[in-house]
C-alpha cells in the first residue's frame, strides 16, 4: 500500500475510533442534543452576533439546515435570534443563559479530552507536531478547493 493510502486509511481509522469512543460520552453528558447542534452552540458561543450564512458555510451545511436546528435551538430556549436595526434581512444569534451552560459543559468535556490526549501529543517533538499540523493545512486547503 503507498504511504498515501496508508495515511487515508489511517485518518479514517483515527476518526472511527474517535466519534466511537467520545460519542457515548458526549451523548450522556450533553443529553438531548445532536452533534450539529452542539456545533452550532459551540460556533455561535465563539462568533456572537453571527448569522445564518456564516453559520451554514462555517459548519458545511445548508442554510435550510441551520435555520431549522437555530428555530429548534431557539424554541428549546438555547438561543436567541434578533435582527440588528441596519439590516433586517439577516437574523442573527445569541445564546441564552441556558444555551451558554451547554457550551460550559461542552467545552469543560473538550478540556477533558484535550488532558487525556496529551501524553500522545508529548511524545512527539515540536519539529514532528509541525509536520502534522503542515500536512493537515495542506489537505484542507486541498479539499476546500474541490469544495469550490
Amino acid at each position: 500500500m503507498e504511504k498515501s493510502e496508508q495515511i487515508m486509511v489511517g485518518i479514517t481509522d483515527f476518526n472511527h475510533k474517535l466519534l466511537l469512543s467520545r460519542k457515548p460520552i458526549m451523548e450522556r453528558v450533553l443529553s438531548g442534543f445532536s452533534l450539529s447542534e452542539i456545533s452550532l452552540i459551540e460556533y455561535i458561543a465563539s462568533y456572537p452576533e453571527t448569522n445564518v450564512t456564516q453559520i451554514a458555510a462555517a459548519l458545511y451545511m445548508t442554510r435550510g439546515a441551520i435555520s431549522k436546528l437555530t428555530k429548534k435551538l431557539e424554541s428549546r430556549g438555547i438561543l436567541n435570534s434578533y435582527q440588528k436595526n441596519d439590516n433586517k434581512k439577516e437574523i442573527h444569534f445569541t445564546l441564552t443563559v441556558a444555551g451558554q451552560e451547554v457550551e460550559d459543559r461542552h467545552r469543560k468535556l473538550h478540556q477533558t479530552f484535550i488532558s487525556n490526549d496529551k501524553p500522545v501529543f508529548q511524545s512527539f517533538s515540536d519539529e514532528e507536531l509541525d509536520i502534522v499540523i503542515r500536512f493537515l493545512n495542506c489537505y484542507n486547503q486541498h479539499l476546500d478547493q474541490e469544495l469550490k
